[in-house]
C-alpha cells in the first residue's frame, strides 16, 4: 500500500505541469471530485426531490444572459486556440507539449485552463433543466457528458495543457457557438420556433467532431511524436463512447420520430382512399 501512495504522490505533485500547478482549483484532485460529484447528487437525487412539489422556474432572461456568454466564452477559446497554435506552428499529425514559458506556449496553456473553467459553467447546463423541471433532458448521455468533460479538462490543465490533444478544443468551442447560439435563439419565444428546424444537425456536427477527434488522436499511436500515448488511448475510447450515446441518442430523437411520421401519413392516405372509395 504504502509504494501506491508513494507512487501516486511522485505522479500528483512531481510529474504535473509546474506552470499550472498553483492555479485555482488545479492544486490537488479534491476540488474536482467534489464538484462533479456535487453536480451528480444535485442533478439526479436532491434538484428533482426539492423540485417535486414546484411549479418550474421561469428563468428566461437568465437563459439568455448566460447562452450569450457561453458563446462569447467559446469565440475566445476558438481564437485561442488558433492563435496560440493550431493556425500556425502546431502540427496536425504531430505536437508535443512545450513545457517552457515561451509566450505562444503559455497561451495555449490560459486556453485550456479557460477551457476547463468553461466546463465546469456549462454544470449549470443540467441545473437549469432541473429548476425548470426538464426532467426528460436529464438523459445519462446528458449527465455523463457534462461530468467527464471538467474531469478530463483539468487533467489536461495539470499535466498536458498544450500540444496535441488540444485540438479538441478547437472543435468542441466551435461546435459550442452554433449549439449556444441555437438555445439562445430558442429561448426568445415560439415565434423563433419555425426558424429552428436545423435542431437535428447539431447531433451530427457533435458526432463529426468525435470522429475527427478520435481520429486526429489516433495518428500518434502510429508515429514517433513526443506526446503521451497513454492519454490519447483514454481520450479515443472516450470518443467512441460518446459516438455511440450520441449515435444512439440521434437514431432514437430523429430517425424513429421520422419513421414514425411517415408511418402515419401513410395510414392517414390509406384512409383517405379507403373513405373516397366507400
Amino acid at each position: 500500500m504504502s509504494a501506491i501512495m508513494e507512487w501516486y504522490k511522485d505522479f500528483m505533485y512531481n510529474k504535473n505541469d509546474p506552470r499550472t500547478k498553483d492555479w485555482f482549483l488545479i492544486t490537488g484532485p479534491g476540488p474536482i471530485i467534489t464538484i462533479v460529484a456535487t453536480y451528480i447528487y444535485f442533478s439526479l437525487y436532491a434538484g428533482p426531490r426539492y423540485m417535486r412539489d414546484k411549479k418550474p422556474y421561469n428563468l428566461k432572461n437568465t437563459l439568455i444572459v448566460y447562452n450569450l456568454s457561453q458563446i462569447f466564452i467559446s469565440i475566445y477559446i476558438f481564437n485561442e486556440s488558433l492563435m496560440a497554435g493550431w493556425a500556425g506552428h502546431y502540427n496536425f499529425y504531430c505536437q508535443p507539449i512545450d513545457y517552457s514559458d515561451n509566450p505562444l506556449a503559455m497561451r495555449m496553456a490560459r486556453g485550456v485552463y479557460t477551457y476547463f473553467i468553461c466546463k465546469l459553467i456549462e454544470l449549470l447546463d443540467t441545473i437549469f433543466f432541473v429548476l425548470r423541471k426538464k426532467d426528460k433532458q436529464i438523459s445519462f448521455l446528458h449527465v455523463y457528458h457534462h461530468a467527464i468533460m471538467p474531469v478530463a479538462s483539468w487533467i489536461a490543465v495539470r499535466w498536458l495543457p498544450g500540444g496535441h490533444a488540444t485540438f479538441i478544443g478547437v472543435i468542441n468551442s466551435f461546435i459550442h457557438i452554433i449549439m449556444y447560439s441555437y438555445y439562445l435563439l430558442s429561448t426568445l419565444g415560439p415565434q423563433i420556433q419555425p426558424y429552428l428546424w436545423w435542431k437535428k444537425y447539431l447531433t451530427s456536427l457533435q458526432l463529426i467532431q468525435f470522429v475527427l477527434v478520435g481520429i486526429h488522436g489516433s495518428f500518434i499511436l502510429f508515429n514517433d511524436c513526443n506526446f503521451p500515448k497513454f492519454p490519447m488511448i483514454l481520450l479515443i475510447i472516450n470518443a467512441f463512447v460518446f459516438i455511440y450515446l450520441f449515435g444512439s441518442f440521434y437514431v432514437e430523437t430523429y430517425r424513429k420520430k421520422s419513421v414514425k411520421v411517415e408511418n402515419k401519413n401513410e395510414l392517414n392516405n390509406t384512409e383517405t382512399i379507403h373513405n373516397k372509395s366507400d
